[in-house]
């Protein structure tokens, strides 16, 4: 950047009267400390789990602690609002999964805006969620549950992660497509969601595989099936719902990003450092056996993504007639 001669010598003269150990500090390469990663979902979640996943890599790859900072509510838009206000200096990152491509058509009012606000990263993985009953639903197929919800109309309780959530969504589509008739009970993210489906307080849940496949195995709750339109590597017994609804298709991706305004040049370290992760095969691996599908790509790539979910999400909010309460 080319300065005024008169700027320059103004600078130049402040510069020669700080401390040696401030010049080598700006100096210093990204991260020279801790950085925060912040994820709008309470503990124990597939979004939070993913976070882990990659802070801890990240961490391996760049020698300083990427820590997770759980903001749960409002379907990840507070963790959204904590991140676009924060300094554009790449020490506080955003794990979000499609909750905000959904946010922007299901809440009339948001203190910002998505795309404009945020800058993509990095896409990490896309994958299926799973359609969840307690066993005590006396249904083992989705032709079995369309029945029983059509017979027993809104004695069924179906949890979400939070209003205008992937898993909230989901669940609506599921409704207008099979034609039932579901309560809806939002919770403050995965974990608690889980809990209470588990203790049989709601009956159904649309969550991810990976917050939720050690259940799944121990027979303590019931997959009926996987929302993609392809069955999934992870569950590879449990059908689509499309095989049953023609039309129903759903799934979630989870990436990386920054506030706007943060430097070209970080936006492009951490994506290099998460696409060398994600074709790491032990890494890899880790991401597949909770069915999810990685993405590498450029920042542009991401970008996009979240452009096409947010379109088709918006018509499935008006398709659906659902809104923030």
């Amino acid at each position: 950047m080319n300065l005024p001669r008169r700027q320059f010598l103004h600078l130049a003269a402040g510069a020669a009267v700080l401390p040696a150990l401030s010049c080598i500090a700006s100096a210093q390469p990204y991260p020279s400390r801790p950085v925060r990663i912040v994820v709008g979902y309470s503990p124990g979640g597939g979004t939070d789990i993913i976070a882990r996943l990659i802070g801890q890599r990240l961490w391996e790859r760049l020698g300083q602690q990427f820590i997770v900072d759980n903001r749960p509510g409002a379907a990840s838009n507070i963790a959204t609002e904590v991140v676009v206000r924060a300094p554009p200096d790449g020490y506080t990152l955003l794990v979000v999964d499609s909750s905000p491509a959904i946010s922007a058509a299901f809440y009339e009012k948001l203190s910002f805006n998505f795309i404009r606000d945020i800058a993509p990263v990095a896409c990490i993985i896309r994958a299926p969620l799973v359609m969840l009953v307690n066993p005590s639903v006396p249904v083992k197929t989705i032709p079995d549950f369309i029945r029983y919800a059509k017979a027993n109309p809104r004695s069924i309780n179906m949890a979400s992660a939070g209003n205008g959530s992937t898993a909230h969504v989901s669940g609506e589509l599921f409704k207008m497509l099979a034609g039932v008739d579901m309560v809806h009970v939002p919770y403050r993210g995965t974990g608690p969601a889980l809990t209470d489906t588990l203790g049989g307080q709601v009956q159904v849940y649309f969550t991810s595989i990976s917050a939720s496949i050690d259940y799944i195995t121990t027979g303590q709750l019931r997959a009926l099936a996987v929302t993609t339109a392809t069955r999934s590597d992870a569950l590879p017994e449990v059908p689509t719902i499309c095989e049953f609804v023609p039309g129903y298709e759903a799934s979630v991706f989870y990436g990386v990003c920054a506030p706007k305004r943060t430097p070209i040049e970080i936006i492009e370290k951490v994506n290099v450092e998460i696409n060398a992760a994600l074709v790491d095969p032990k890494f890899k691996a880790q991401l597949l056996n909770v069915g999810s599908v990685v993405l590498p790509g450029s920042p542009a790539d991401f970008g996009k993504l979240i452009a096409e979910e947010t379109e088709k999400w918006a018509k499935v909010v008006k398709f659906t007639g659902v809104k923030a309460d």
